[in-house]
């Protein structure tokens, strides 16, 4: 325990803790941070009767919330490995949802033990308060993409077992932050995270994610949870309550005394109704979908679900295989494109200004039999670099690479240009599944762009034809029919807009008009177009 959270007080009454919850500085998240910390290090020291316990960790409750989501904002969207503070930052968060949930396990332990319905009530809202603060934790490490710490799954599992046990898992409570305002359970909060899991946080964005945990506690109470008992037909995964992992694959699962199969037809049909309703031209935010969202996003990441969250297989379009070797891939426009282009970018002849540097270069090598031939001490004066990863796996269009401590941070969806260990040609790729390592490795799953990348230069043009500025960067992806991919070009971010015009330089220079946005990222679009 460090010294801002060392016990000052003691807390006996409810006014006493409610005064002090109530001078939380929630404007400066950070001190709220260490005062929320020192507030609970002593109820968890020196506990009041029960009913004081529970009736000050459900006034915190929202603090708790807001202080850690306000955080959170410091490490979200980073790319990993993250700087030291992000680091610390994050470590706090999940400190601050872990020690709110033992609370509340202290609680029960502080608790009456009359043996009534009030009683029976107050148990299951401890122990759902248990479990959404751990689940919390679990959230938090798929947001910030990192592997999750032994014994947190079993924590949750713990958790929900003891209401099962105790028949309180469906028993109905309130629950202040519940989003819509609706009864909650066990059960249901239990499920809301095995549905987090299911969807594969690892693959989506956080703003995706954001989705997915709303949906999965609205929806969540059409799912049920059953025993699995010997000669039942199982689905392809199980939950093993004695597993520090959400859900196992039925083949790992030899006793069914602890094991728990997941009940989700219900479940697919309301995303089957909700589909067809987005079809109907109904806005997501009339059908409880959210209101940061388009019917387009919404209706994409449905359909995603609707094979995870049904249990159904979900056929690879491209056969892995597992392979080794190393892959050397770099990052940014800049080293992007020398790597692929082989040379440094030049601004093309008619927009370009010699500085005093290149004026001197070109009057001292005048002489030799190339002139624009780059000297091998300027590449290395630009300082660009080659990350080396290892190979797991991969398949026609992709790979599962993995990577030490040591090299440039990666972020989900980037662009980045990567060479084969059997190939001398760098394609572009980009992150498709991305997770730090309790040890700090980087797992990563790749998706190559189709094509061999071509590095040109493109600038925009004004509405009236008008040349703006100078060239920047850009890649010329060619059609590729084989897998019905179109040609395309790959430009920096917030460069797409519909029938805008741009300049090519090529071999010559032309000019084509942007047609449709077909991939993006948080550094690039990718987009087809016609020459106009």
């Amino acid at each position: 325990m460090n010294a801002s959270s060392s016990i000052t007080f003691v807390i006996r009454d409810l006014q006493t803790g409610f005064a002090i919850i109530s001078r939380l500085p929630l404007a400066n998240p950070k001190q709220a941070e260490i005062d929320i910390n020192r507030f609970l290090d002593c109820l968890l020291a020196a506990p009041p009767d029960g009913e004081t316990y529970f009736r000050l960790l459900e006034h915190v409750r929202l603090p708790v919330a807001f202080v850690a989501e306000e955080l959170a904002k410091r490490y979200l969207n980073k790319p990993l490995p993250l700087a030291d503070l992000e680091e610390e930052i994050f470590q706090q968060v999940v400190a601050l949802w872990l020690k709110t949930a033992r609370a509340y396990a202290h609680c029960a332990e502080k608790d009456s033990t009359e043996e009534d319905a009030a009683h029976a009530q107050r148990v299951a809202m401890i122990l759902q308060r248990c479990i959404h603060h751990t689940g919390m934790a679990i959230v938090e490490h798929q947001r910030a993409r990192r592997e999750f710490p032994w014994g947190l799954w079993l924590d949750l599992h713990g958790y929900y077992a003891s209401a099962e046990e105790w028949g309180i898992a469906t028993l109905p409570i309130p629950d202040a932050l519940e989003c819509l305002g609706r009864s909650t359970h066990c059960a249901a909060s239990y499920i809301s995270f095995l549905l987090c899991e299911m969807a594969g946080c690892y693959s989506l964005s956080v703003h995706e994610q954001t989705l997915v945990r709303r949906w999965a506690i609205y929806w969540s109470p059409l799912v049920s949870l059953h025993k699995a008992e010997p000669g039942d037909s199982l689905p392809s995964y199980l939950v093993d309550l004695m597993q520090d992992v959400a859900l196992r694959p039925v083949a790992d699962c030899l006793q069914t005394d602890h094991l728990r199969r997941l009940d989700t037809s219900s479940l697919a049909m309301q995303i089957s109704q909700i589909r067809q309703q987005l079809r109907q031209k109904i806005p997501p935010s009339q059908l409880a979908l959210g209101d940061g969202c388009t019917a387009g996003q919404c209706n994409r990441l449905l359909e995603h679900l609707s094979r995870t969250w049904s249990q159904a297989r979900a056929a690879r379009k491209y056969r892995r295989h597992a392979t080794s070797g190393i892959t050397r891939l770099c990052t940014g426009f800049e080293e992007m494109h020398f790597f692929i282009s082989g040379k440094e970018f030049e601004q093309p002849e008619n927009v370009r200004a010699y500085s005093r540097r290149e004026f001197e270069s070109l009057f001292a090598f005048r002489h030799q039999a190339d002139p624009m031939q780059v000297l091998q001490v300027r590449q290395e004066q630009l300082a660009y670099s080659l990350d080396s990863w290892e190979v797991v796996n991969q398949s026609a269009n992709g790979f599962r690479l993995v990577r030490s401590t040591s090299g440039k941070k990666v972020a989900h969806g980037q662009l980045l240009a990567l060479c084969p260990q059997d190939s001398d040609r760098f394609l572009l790729a980009k992150t498709t599944w991305l997770m730090q390592e309790k040890g700090g490795g980087l797992i990563a799953g790749i998706l190559v762009l189709p094509g061999i990348p071509s590095a040109i230069a493109a600038r925009p043009l004004a509405q009236t034809g008008e040349r703006i500025g100078k060239y920047d960067r850009a890649f010329l992806l060619p059609s590729v029919p084989s897998v019905d991919a179109e040609q395309s070009l790959v430009l920096p971010k917030s460069w797409f807009r519909p029938e805008r015009t741009i300049e090519l330089h090529t071999d010559g220079t032309w000019q084509v008009r942007l047609v449709h946005l077909l991939d993006d990222g948080p550094d690039f679009e990718r987009v087809s177009f016609t020459i106009c």
